[in-house]
């Protein structure tokens, strides 16, 4: 999962710079998998082809009969030659010529001027804003992974495109897949109707044991090291409660229809101590106040070890509702429980839904939202590592830029201490 993103060149046919609302029926799972208005073949690009950027890649692919995949990047090769082998096994649907395979630093800007209708961006979150950025300056439609920054600068970077993409009409569906999922949809029906009364307090959770990790070989160089591990270092990554806890950010920002106005975080690093984990903690809380003094909370974590959690609680006056894929419960719904037959999974139902947008004029932009969730994930990362309370408009200003400005194989990268409460200064 590595590399770079978008810039330049104009779209093959004006309907393809279009994006589109979805149907209530397809939001359910009623596929809509449709060869829709039109035959002309929705050509994509691939911009991040680790293990997201493959498995986004074959469901965009397969949302319809007249999507194939026409160019791809990468900053490695063999990250690069290993998605498009995983991939071949769908034939034709996989057009990528030799001179569509790009690799480095501008292999995004290259996918971007090769043609494609589509730009889909799985790289480290780090790369994403400035990706974003180019895609939706050069006109075309983005299917972008979350969180979409890692910092204030780069949230402002993503709003202004989000704006962008809104005047040229164009389509973006974030990976905040649970908003395509049938369950998660019917429930925020349920909300908005009234069926949990007033919202007073909500709960999320993404407690789990560890992840992958890559060894250093003695070729490899600092930045390489960096980014093939970059779920560890908090400027490629956001730390994980912005890379992995967005997900359920998200479903409590949806649910109060609002983002929060302020947090207050706990966290630290008290098992994955040694420097080959990077400058990231290993667990977070946090408490964020909402518009009207609703307060939440949250915690994530990656140990071994421990009671793993990863769903959400919504809690109103007139009841309880405890949601996590495939499970949604409430006493305040008919039967106890909403049950969904032949739920789609929702890594398929979101690019079904916006190859449908593309195809019916009526843009799909889901850029601000994500935003927005993943500022959320920010500012509690933030409150955590300095020990402060931090506003939304603090998170939002902030002038802490994370990303290198300057990322070059042969320079020296120094892993950034690890932040300390009380000590890191709130920037």
């Amino acid at each position: 999962m590595t590399d770079p993103v978008g810039n330049s060149s104009a779209s093959r046919r004006d309907f393809l710079r279009t994006g589109a609302a979805i149907a209530a029926a397809a939001q359910f799972g009623a596929l809509s998998n449709a060869h829709a208005a039109g035959s002309d073949v929705i050509k994509v690009g691939l911009v991040g082809c680790g293990g997201r950027g493959s498995g986004a890649a074959e469901q965009s692919i397969n949302s319809s009969s007249n999507v194939k995949l026409h160019a791809m990047g990468d900053l490695f090769r063999d990250h690069l030659n290993g998605c498009h082998e995983k991939l071949s096994r769908f034939g034709d649907k996989v057009d990528v010529a030799e001179d569509r395979k790009f690799v480095g630093f501008d292999a995004y800007e290259k996918v971007i001027a090769s043609g494609v209708d589509l730009v889909i961006l799985a790289t480290p979150p780090g790369f994403r804003p400035a990706h974003i950025k180019a895609v939706i300056e050069a006109g075309k439609n983005l299917f972008c992974e979350k969180p979409v920054a890692v910092d204030g600068p780069g949230i402002r970077t993503v709003l202004a495109a989000a704006e962008m993409a809104k005047a040229k009409n164009l389509a973006v569906v974030a990976g905040t897949q649970r908003r395509h999922q049938a369950g998660y949809i019917e429930v925020m029906k349920r909300v908005r109707d009234g069926a949990l009364g007033d919202l007073v307090t909500a709960q999320c959770y993404w407690n789990q044991g560890g992840l992958w990790k890559v060894d250093r070989t003695p070729k490899m160089s600092d930045l390489e090291y960096q980014i093939r591990n970059w779920l560890y270092y908090t400027w490629l990554s956001g730390d994980h409660i912005c890379e992995q806890h967005v997900h359920n950010l998200d479903v409590v920002n949806w649910a109060m229809d609002a983002h929060p106005e302020s947090c207050v975080s706990l966290g630290g690093r008290q098992v994955r101590t040694a420097p080959i984990w990077g400058n990231i903690f290993d667990h977070f809380a946090t408490e964020y106040t909402y518009p009207g003094g609703i307060v939440t909370s949250s915690q994530c974590r990656q140990i071994d070890g421990c009671a793993n959690n990863v769903s959400e609680t919504i809690v109103g006056t007139k009841g309880i509702a405890h949601l996590s894929p495939g499970n949604y419960r409430s006493k305040a719904f008919q039967g106890g429980r909403i049950r969904i037959q032949n739920e789609r999974n929702p890594y398929e139902q979101e690019h079904i839904d916006l190859v449908d947008s593309i195809r019916s004029g009526k843009p799909l932009n889901e850029l601000k939202t994500v935003a927005e969730s993943t500022l959320t994930a920010i500012m509690g990362r933030m409150s955590a590592y300095t020990g402060q309370k931090v506003t939304w408009e603090q998170a939002l200003n902030s002038k802490l830029e994370l990303m290198h400005k300057v990322l070059d194989f042969g320079m020296e990268y120094k892993v950034p201490p690890v932040a300390v409460p009380g000590d890191t200064p709130l920037i």
